[in-house]
């Protein structure tokens, strides 16, 4: 039915959880993955006059944050490779994450967004993240909401 799945990811442990059932789903639907991971644009010091030796370059920034993309969506490859699904990497530089995942489906033909409820910012279990609101409100292609498993109280 599906052939092409996006699989956000913001390294939480709801989100990497939610990527692993999106790679056991892209399988059963014999689809191609798309993992994402979208970094904050680096912000220059407005406040000050002159940038302080310790802030960090504009490319320092982006080699630390593509090299913490490359750790969160490396066990969405691995879980890929060993459920023999077809899988990418796609890394964006955006301040509107949802913005950033809606167009990055349609830019690489996505047919399907699968993410997790809430990640870094969830508030509760109950309650729909406000990347993953936005991704819904925003996207022209179906979104599969996966909700984090209880644990059982034993």
């Amino acid at each position: 039915m599906f052939k092409k799945i996006m699989i956000p990811t913001d390294g939480s442990e709801i989100s990497l959880s939610a990527a692993l059932d999106g790679i056991a789903f892209a399988a059963d639907n014999r689809a191609e993955a798309v993992g994402i991971y979208v970094a904050p644009e680096y912000q220059y010091p407005v406040y000050i006059e002159i940038i302080p030796a310790t802030y960090p370059l504009e490319e320092e920034y982006q080699g630390l944050m593509r090299k913490i993309g490359t750790e969160y969506l490396k066990p969405i490859r691995d879980a890929a490779e060993k459920a023999d699904v077809s899988y990418t990497s796609h890394f964006v530089f955006s301040d509107s994450p949802a913005g950033a995942i809606a167009q990055a489906a349609e830019a690489l033909g996505c047919d399907l967004i699968f993410m997790g409820s809430h990640g870094r910012t969830g508030l509760g279990q109950f309650i729909l993240g406000s990347v993953t609101t936005k991704v819904l409100s925003l996207c022209k292609i179906p979104v599969l909401v996966d909700r984090p498993k209880r644990k059982s109280s034993t």
